[in-house]
């Protein structure tokens, strides 16, 4: 059973979110819990929680099928003291505010070194916040989401998600999330069926399909190997809809979110429906 869905607009309260996904005939969805370009938010109403849970458990989202993502300010392996100080402040509010909301998973970008420390020594600041959050959180999974790396993001080789994993201590409260743009842009080729399985098989050898907590389903402006993060609506990118056919017809991503993330909002009902439908 695959979850379908996108990442809908939380504009007017997360419980809108909800509704948004309803109307595209979702069973899924990704949020974010506050503003992804600002670093503070006002804290959650006890009204606004409420309406919330209320609206998932009236139509029926468990928090498995609810993949919220953090702000993209977050930088959890920050070179400086100061910056990763406040990305892990930051990084802990999100923890807080998806275990008000009844959400167990978080989705984020692990982090970028801004050439001033090593892959190594990024990674391992990477693993120490979360480690951090964890430590002052209950039932959330931190989901390390792979990146297509540009500039100096890290997390664009499966080998990298696979070292932070190792230096998390609670292994039940971390996962991946896979990103079908990302990966390809990083050099994960999709674009046939073999191709696309192949990748998988490298992300079990690698990772481990117990911590696969999410997908995001994006086709790709960017070129395969490019490592620039440039998504598209399916079928009309450089990954082509052969991909997501395989996909959606691998029991290896059963009981997970799908989330698409592509560039026209006005389609997704529609790439729903497809995606659905390539299971059949």
């Amino acid at each position: 059973m695959k979850y379908l869905g996108a990442h809908v607009s939380a504009a007017g309260g997360p419980d809108k979110a909800v509704e948004r996904a309803v109307e595209i005939g979702a069973d899924a969805f990704a949020l974010f819990t506050k503003n992804q370009r600002q670093w503070h938010a006002k804290p959650l109403a006890d009204d606004a929680i409420e309406a919330f849970r209320t609206a998932c458990r009236e139509h029926g989202f468990g928090p498995e099928r609810i993949l919220p993502h953090d702000s993209y300010l977050i930088n959890l392996g920050h070179p400086d003291a100061a910056g990763l100080a406040k990305s892990r402040d930051a990084f802990l509010d999100e923890m807080q505010r998806c275990e008000q909301l009844g959400l167990t998973l978080l989705n984020f970008h692990p982090g970028s070194h801004l050439k001033k420390i090593s892959e190594a020594e990024c990674l391992t600041r990477i693993a120490e916040s979360i480690n951090l959050a964890l430590d002052r959180t209950r039932g959330v999974t931190a989901v390390i989401e792979n990146t297509a790396g540009q500039g100096t993001n890290l997390g664009w080789r499966f080998e990298h998600l696979a070292e932070i994993i190792e230096q998390v201590d609670d292994k039940s409260r971390v996962g991946v999330c896979i990103d079908t743009c990302h990966a390809f842009a990083a050099g994960y080729d999709l674009r046939t069926p073999q191709a696309c399985t192949d990748t998988l098989d490298a992300f079990g050898s690698v990772v481990g399909f117990e911590y696969l907590r999410g997908m995001h389903l994006n086709d790709a402006k960017s070129e395969f190997a490019s490592r620039v993060d440039r998504h598209h609506s399916l079928g009309q990118g450089n990954i082509g809809l052969e991909a997501f056919t395989t996909l959606m017809r691998d029991s290896r991503l059963d009981g997970i979110p799908m989330i698409l993330e592509t560039i026209d909002p006005s389609l997704w009902a529609d790439e729903i429906a497809w995606l659905r439908a390539q299971q059949e």
